[in-house]
């Protein structure tokens, strides 16, 4: 439920700050795509991983933290940003042959910008966070990053 409410604050952050489309230009279907994704993939999907490299690299201690944002960051977000730029253009309606267009077109600069933010911010959640708080603590910082997802993936 996080997850799907953050979508939808970053998507809304996304349509009235940074494309600046008012009131009366806000798209609410998109918002609630994106919440519905959040809830239905980005929740569930980031959740899970987190239990799972918990069980993976045990443990809280600075050369832990480090391991888990290297797998993290090096295994699963670039495979994540994948399926999350599919999963979206999917849900927005586009055909197999637009929806990779769109991927081929916004992956390496979403991974990219993926890379300038998250590495400091998951050593410090595998670090000082406990598993249960994780996903939590990403998706509040994360309503940045859904806000720039969010505006990556709906634009035409």
């Amino acid at each position: 439920l996080v997850a799907g409410a953050l979508m939808g604050a970053g998507d809304v952050i996304a349509q009235q700050l940074v494309e600046q489309r008012g009131l009366r230009g806000h798209q609410c279907p998109r918002t609630l795509k994106m919440m519905a994704i959040g809830f239905c993939f980005v929740g569930p999907v980031v959740g899970n991983w987190y239990r799972i490299l918990d069980r993976l690299i045990p443990g809280n201690t600075k050369v832990v933290a480090v391991k888990k944002m290297v797998l993290d960051q090096g295994g699963f977000a670039p495979c994540f940003l994948g399926c999350f730029l599919a999963v979206t253009g999917a849900v927005n309606g586009l055909s197999v042959q637009d929806n990779w267009s769109k991927i081929q077109q916004d992956y390496m600069d979403a991974l990219m910008t993926n890379y300038c933010i998250w590495p400091p911010v998951q050593i410090a959640n595998f670090y000082f966070v406990p598993l249960q708080h994780r996903l939590a603590v990403v998706q509040c910082v994360a309503i940045v990053w859904n806000c720039y997802l969010s505006w990556k993936a709906n634009r035409m």
